[in-house]
């Protein structure tokens, strides 16, 4: 066994019930999983408040099983769809824990009570003793399907319930499905926001689910239901708003092979063909755990730490669930309007983008380009549709509008600019740049852009009342002022370098921070600096220091040493295990990179001091792991760059800044198809001391040479070679 060994997926797996924080808790799901694999096949705890994986670690009952999860999320989630649930006897036909149907026609639901105790949760599995019925259930994956297997105890009324419209903060807004034979069930899920789900309908988020599935023993009785009510035993095809299926069996275990789709009916047949035929639970078990072995080797460390090895691999781990596949195995997708294509690429989805640019994907640049490249190849051909802005926070092909800013952006001018090519960057240029520009047509045809008002935007370089969109939109101003450079679009870089660099303009010399302005260009009066006003998930002094492309003239605002005191004492005051903080808050992304600030004060001590702190005290095992929302990656992908020494404070700036690593050393595969690897392929950090012992730099050697600076350009990484640390105590 590989460094799957290593993976805990309870880690943050609280949701909302923690009443310790209004925020609630990583809110991470246990379930079986692949990397990048369509199929999140997890428990589900619940279906109610803002538990958006369907799973709570403080709850004590499980109402089934369902085929795909969103991970460390809020805004209610989404998914959970085909839900499955062993059962013995008669049961009531709801679950019991879920809020998002009324539950009238019964008292206790066939929810079942479980321990944690008999809880295993691994790489590629998962199993639980569900009590009330004294059956053992276990799940694993393949890429686009789901095995579950269900010991029962000795009994003549073993069964299932198939609840087909269950969906994660709401409901499936139709379903169909056939009994093609006793032992095969087919079908089709419809949802849009109608129903409800991310953002409780908010989000905009419609797909189509569809299913192959196959029972190892066949049905002895069924028969569909609808709002708790038994249909017609005979019939075969049932369709509606509500459909559920009741089943018993002659059998004491009971394995389940699902393959879904998002395209049609064949490319759910075509995924278990290919996936499922022919195959058992074990095997399939054990070639999930494989598939994590071979992922997780493109970092490998050197520690003696166990719970140091436990809480970076399930930070890799959750790194590399997503963004997932979502195409089917022979490429084919569906898009948001309905068309259909086959694709030559990976079309991903679940791209949480306010998020993940910060961290997730300056490390997937590093480890796994080829997933960069997916995602920009798949935010290119969804905004190409919409002729639109690359999305920002996307799921199943559609922007849900979540979040500020322009992140799509930021991620295709840093792969770009990283020599991550292998897409149309033509179109992905004239895209950012009608998107950036906030045109109104593009191709002859309405554009769509996530950009302020162009007039306003060009003239005054601010958001009315919002500081947060006002910093992110000058961001995206940098990426593109830096892509137009290396394009040699010189009058494009020009225009936009004219403009982000006029943040100055919302710095507040009365408050001695940034602040929101009104449509006069007056500053709107605040409350001190931790006021939320003009701040999106954050405050006034968390969210002044946010002009990373030009961070010395920014202390030059503040004041230097006014700036070094402030940026201390963010950190001073903040409690860095806390949900939740006003000062230094690691729960959220905008003060995500802050601690590697302090080099550009000329205090990397500080940062080497800082960085270690929030490794050791934000992260931690177990269900309470995570000190916020994990974020599809994002707060995972930070202390996984932090762990072997590294962090990208700007997109489209290549420099790496340098912390102490936490192992002895850490070796990272490159990728020969879109790295240079000039000199090896694979990049070491490499320690002359236990840093937990010694964790301040006092010299730095790459390739045998003295390196007089605190960061490593992303070309000097790629190109591989030896980051050698000498360490002290002091």
């Amino acid at each position: 066994m590989g460094n799957s060994k290593y993976i805990d997926p309870i880690i943050g797996t609280v949701g909302d019930e923690q009443q310790t924080s209004f925020h609630g808790g990583g809110k991470t799901h246990p379930g079986a999983c692949l990397p990048g694999g369509a199929v999140q096949l997890s428990p589900d705890t619940t279906t109610s408040g803002d538990n958006g994986t369907g799973y709570n670690y403080c709850q004590s009952t499980i109402e089934g099983f369902s085929f795909n999860h969103m991970s460390g999320i809020g805004w209610y989630g989404d998914l959970g769809n085909l839900q499955i649930m062993p059962v013995v006897g008669k049961t009531d036909l709801r679950s019991g824990s879920n809020d998002e149907v009324t539950f009238l026609k019964g008292k206790d639901g066939w929810k079942s009570a479980f321990s944690h105790e008999n809880e295993v949760a691994s790489a590629g599995y998962y199993s639980v003793k569900l009590d009330k019925y004294n059956i053992f259930a276990e799940a694993t994956v393949t890429k686009h399907a789901g095995f579950l297997r269900f010991t029962y105890p000795k009994s003549n009324e073993n069964g299932a319930i198939f609840n087909f419209s269950r969906r994660i903060a709401g409901h499936a807004d139709f379903e169909s499905v056939k009994i093609v034979n006793s032992s095969r069930i087919e079908g089709h899920i419809h949802c849009t926001p109608n129903g409800g789900g991310f953002g409780r309908g908010n989000g905009k988020i419609a797909y189509e689910l569809y299913f192959a599935l196959e029972l190892s023993s066949p049905m002895k009785w069924w028969s569909f239901f609808e709002n708790e009510e038994i249909i017609d035993p005979s019939s075969d095809i049932y369709e509606g708003e509500d459909v559920g299926l009741v089943a018993y069996f002659d059998t004491d275990e009971l394995t389940i092979k699902c393959a879904i789709s998002y395209v049609d009916e064949a490319g759910a047949r075509l995924n278990f063909s290919l996936e499922c035929e022919g195959a058992d639970f074990d095997t399939v078990k054990s070639s999930a755990q494989e598939k994590w072995d071979n992922a997780l080797s493109c970092i490998d460390i050197d520690t003696d730490n166990e719970t140091d090895k436990a809480i970076f691999y399930t930070c890799l781990y959750h790194a590399l669930l997503d963004p997932r596949e979502v195409a089917d195995a022979d490429g084919r997708v569906r898009m948001a309007n309905g068309e259909i294509k086959r694709v030559d690429y990976t079309h991903r989805t679940m791209f949480s983008g306010w998020d993940v640019y910060r961290s997730e994907f300056p490390l997937l640049t590093i480890i796994r380009p080829d997933i960069v490249n997916d995602e920009v190849s798949s935010l290119i051909t969804i905004a190409k549709a919409k002729n639109s802005s690359l999305p920002k926070w996307e799921l199943m092909g559609i922007d849900s509008g979540c979040m500020v800013g322009d992140p799509g952006l930021l991620v295709f001018c840093d792969a770009y600019v990283k020599g991550i090519r292998n897409f149309d960057f033509d179109l992905g240029y004239k895209l950012c740049l009608a998107s950036a520009n906030s045109a109104s047509s593009l191709d002859g045809k309405p554009f769509f852009s996530v950009h302020p008002s162009y007039a306003q935007y060009k003239n005054d370089a601010y958001v009315v009342g919002s500081i947060s969109e006002t910093l992110e939109f000058l961001l995206a101003d940098y990426a593109m002022a830096s892509i137009a450079t290396e394009m040699g679009k010189i009058d494009d870089a020009e225009h936009f370098k004219a403009r982000y660099m006029r943040y100055s303009e919302s710095f507040n010399p009365k408050t001695g921070f940034m602040g929101p302005r009104d449509e006069n260009g007056n500053f709107v009066s605040v409350n001190g600096e931790y006021d939320t006003r003009g701040c999106v998930e954050s405050n006034i002094f968390q969210q002044s220091w946010f002009v990373p492309y030009d961070r010395k003239p920014l202390f030059e605002l503040f004041g230097r040493e006014r700036a070094v005191e402030l940026l201390e004492r963010l950190f001073e005051g903040a409690d860095l295990t806390a949900l939740w903080n006003e000062n230094y808050n690691h729960s959220n992304e905008p003060c995500h990179n802050l601690t590697h600030y302090f080099i550009d004060m000329g205090l990397p001590k500080r940062t080497q001091y800082w960085t270690r702190r929030v490794q050791k005290e934000a992260y931690r095992t177990g269900a309470f792991g995570f000190c916020g929302n994990e974020d599809v990656g994002q707060l995972s992908g930070w202390y996984v760059l932090s762990a072997i020494g590294l962090a990208q404070p700007c997109p489209t700036d290549t420099r790496f800044y340098i912390n102490t690593p936490l192992f002895k050393s850490a070796t990272v595969s490159l990728s020969n198809e879109y790295h240079k690897c000039q000199i090896s392929d694979t990049f070491t950090v490499k320690c002359d001391k236990n840093p937990l012992d010694f964790p301040y730099i006092e010299k730095l050697y790459f390739n045998g040479k003295e390196l007089n600076r605190y960061y490593i350009t992303y070309e000097e990484i790629t190109n591989g070679g030896v980051l050698e640390f000498v360490l002290s105590k002091q």
